[in-house]
């Protein structure tokens, strides 16, 4: 279809998505190796017009290899490893998927929420060690009773706050910007954490955000309060929430990204407050399928316009 055009694959992909690209585009792959990729780059750099990504880095200095880049379609929600000023200054398309992945992503915030106010992984370990019958299982708190602030009102962020919603939480907001939603709003992150029960973070990752859940956001949440992080690891200080834990500052944690993941903190692997998830938001069959269509058919759209 395009085979005159090159891309370059610098992600591990779908069978079905790859088999699809290669079909329709001449592609080359990006080698993980630091020497190898510079080789790559020097040698089809002034070939490739198109790049097919997931968690890749591509920096300014990247994009002077890629002269005939004019589109970057990443199989992810987040663009953190990409330098957008620097694409977007070369007149560089991004498309990333991250319309396709709310929904699953917003059921994993759901049930995040839930495991962590009502202690299921601690049931479940009751149930499975024999205690049931023996002691008294602690009670949990309702999900409706708690006020639930999210970081970021994007498209994960929006798909649950209908979830709780449905499920009776009053819900609010923080963001960069007033979004036209009833939603209640707050321009402060820390009056958001003050006002929340539970604080579910969705927003990107970016050098603004990085830290973002520090101490005094953790200390606004309080005792009673819970902490659901579905975005990037980078977006919490894990030092400040390990700390915070600690001292009964916050009330439980669950979490499905990491700052150094896959590497997880003792402090963290051992607190029965805490749930923990492999960074599965999106993993559901359908959804990664989908992710992969969408990716191939960004770069074809672009090409046939063209």
């Amino acid at each position: 279809m395009f085979k005159h055009i090159t891309i370059l694959q610098a992600a591990e992909l779908p069978e079905k998505t790859d088999r699809e690209l290669k079909e329709a585009f001449t592609v080359i792959g990006l080698p993980k190796g630091e020497a190898e990729a510079a080789g790559v780059l020097a040698e089809h750099g002034a070939a490739i017009r198109g790049m097919a990504v997931r968690h890749a880095h591509i920096d300014a200095g990247m994009l002077e290899k890629l002269p005939a880049l004019e589109i970057i379609s990443s199989y992810s929600a987040g663009l953190d490893g990409i330098d957008i000023e620097a694409a977007a200054s070369r007149g560089v398309s991004i498309h990333n998927t991250s319309k396709i992945l709310a929904q699953d992503v917003a059921d994993l915030a759901v049930a995040l929420s839930i495991s962590a106010t009502r202690g299921l992984m601690r049931g479940h370990d009751f149930v499975r060690d024999g205690h049931w019958g023996q002691h008294s299982f602690p009670l949990g708190r309702s999900l409706r009773s708690l006020n639930t602030g999210i970081v970021g009102l994007g498209h994960i962020g929006s798909a649950i706050a209908a979830r709780m919603e449905v499920m009776g939480a009053p819900v609010a907001y923080f963001g960069p910007r007033r979004k036209p939603v009833d939603h209640l709003y707050f321009g402060s992150i820390d009056d958001l954490a003050e006002w929340a029960d539970l604080l579910i973070v969705t927003c990107p990752a970016s050098p603004e955000t990085t830290g973002l859940i520090g101490p005094s956001v953790l200390e606004k949440l309080g005792p009673h309060g819970f902490l659901v992080n579905i975005s990037r690891g980078t977006i919490v200080n894990e030092s400040a929430l390990i700390a915070a834990l600690a001292t009964g500052g916050i009330a439980g944690a669950a979490l499905d990204v990491f700052e150094k993941e896959p590497v997880v903190p003792d402090a963290l692997r051992n607190d029965p407050r805490v749930v923990l998830s492999p960074h599965m938001g999106s993993g559901t069959q359908e959804t990664r399928q989908q992710m992969g269509d969408r990716l191939v058919e960004a770069l074809v759209t672009h090409f046939s316009a063209g």
